[in-house]
């Protein structure tokens, strides 16, 4: 099993979790962060691989050959019966090229974006995945219409948000004052997000009437060091409240939140706290995104809605008198938020599922193992 982000690690961990509880003998090597690891992975911690952008992917490419080559070098030693990818496109169809050589049976969980970008891969996903698991409804007839076995086996955020506390409850939680406007700032799980992003965000907020009175807080993820926050939290004078390993409790208790695009922007949607999605890379990579990403929304959420529920701002303009004109909105604007509202319980409608996404993929992926053993005696 292989995984390369924070989003696709927490997947990956809950994944397994749902292997063991059907087949408590399955033993799962291969890559991950703590949270796969924690869960009976056994390997590499991937924790060092996670970035964003073209230029960023370069300064990591040794750590990433690094990781690349042992994990080819473990499918040669080992005998496996399948390999589970897990989102981390880039990496995942290459390492797929090499795994498919070894005969062994391909699942892909959780698909990449090829329905927003270089569509072509979806002609190297046939040629080496034997099975791909989609969490997003939409995605099924692309992959079907592509000759490509697919099944859609619910989003895991679904299943994971639905029984979160509720606002008051999150507050409490937190020890948060009920009283007092909170706002959350979630500037992505990766250092390149987190350093580019997160002063604007700061410089947004100190803009705002009143924001002496406010609750500011900083869900950070696990692959971001404290001492990267500390060092830019100290160029504020704001005071920002750095919360570990409780994000839904956080976003839960926020009146509004900041957050970079990504798989939390959907999260987001789903705890059904209003949001503005800010988006910012290199030069570079957001000049050569642009000639090869058809989409007109980026957000998660406004794609599955397949309307603008929630406001995005791109490169250039994510500017903190931006981001401070959208906070002001989504706080006070009262047809804004119902509209956000409305928006999120269509989203939620078009995610539900009977039964959780982690157990059908698991299915799935057991489903596979069943087929290669009947073909293989």
């Amino acid at each position: 099993m292989v995984s390369g982000e924070a989003s696709g690690d927490k997947h990956g961990s809950s994944l397994i979790k749902a292997l063991k509880e059907l087949d408590p003998s399955i033993d799962i090597h291969g890559m991950g962060g703590d949270s796969m690891i924690n869960a009976g992975l056994k390997g590499i911690n991937s924790k060092e691989l996670s970035v964003v952008g073209i230029t960023e992917v370069a300064a990591k490419l040794p750590v990433i050959f690094k990781a690349y080559n042992q994990l080819k070098a473990l499918l040669r030693k080992e005998r496996f019966d399948a390999v589970v990818l897990i989102d981390y496109p880039d990496f995942n169809l290459r390492f797929a090229k090499a795994a498919v050589k070894s005969g062994v049976p391909i699942v892909y969980y959780i698909s990449p974006q090829v329905w927003a970008w270089r569509k072509g891969r979806i002609n190297l996903i046939r040629r080496v995945v034997d099975k791909m698991l989609v969490i997003l409804p939409f995605e099924e007839a692309i992959y079907k219409d592509a000759g490509v076995s697919v099944e859609y086996v619910g989003n895991p955020l679904y299943e994971e948000t639905s029984s979160t506390l509720t606002k008051d409850e999150a507050r409490e939680k937190l020890s948060l004052n009920k009283d007092k406007t909170t706002l959350a700032l979630l500037p992505g799980s990766r250092t390149e997000e987190v350093t580019r992003l997160l002063p604007t965000m700061l410089k947004g907020v100190e803009l705002l009437k009143g924001v002496k009175d406010f609750e500011l807080l900083l869900p950070a993820a696990d692959t971001i060091k404290d001492k990267l926050l500390d060092e830019l939290l100290s160029k504020t004078p704001l005071t920002v409240r750095v919360i570990r390993g409780d994000f839904r409790s956080v976003v839960k208790a926020s009146d509004a939140v900041v957050v970079a695009s990504g798989t939390a922007t959907l999260e987001v949607a789903l705890l059904e706290t209003p949001m503005v999605i800010v988006y910012k890379v290199s030069t570079t990579s957001y000049m050569v995104g642009r000639l090869l990403i058809n989409l007109e929304n980026i957000g998660l959420p406004n794609i599955v809605a397949k309307e603008r529920v929630v406001n995005e701002l791109i490169q250039g303009n994510v500017t903190p008198e931006n981001i401070a004109r959208e906070i002001g909105l989504l706080l006070n604007d009262n047809t804004r938020i119902e509209a956000v509202k409305e928006g999120y319980a269509r989203i939620i409608d078009t995610l539900k599922t009977d039964a959780p996404a982690n157990i059908q993929a698991a299915k799935a992926v057991l489903n596979v193992l069943e087929e290669k053993r009947k073909n293989n005696p």
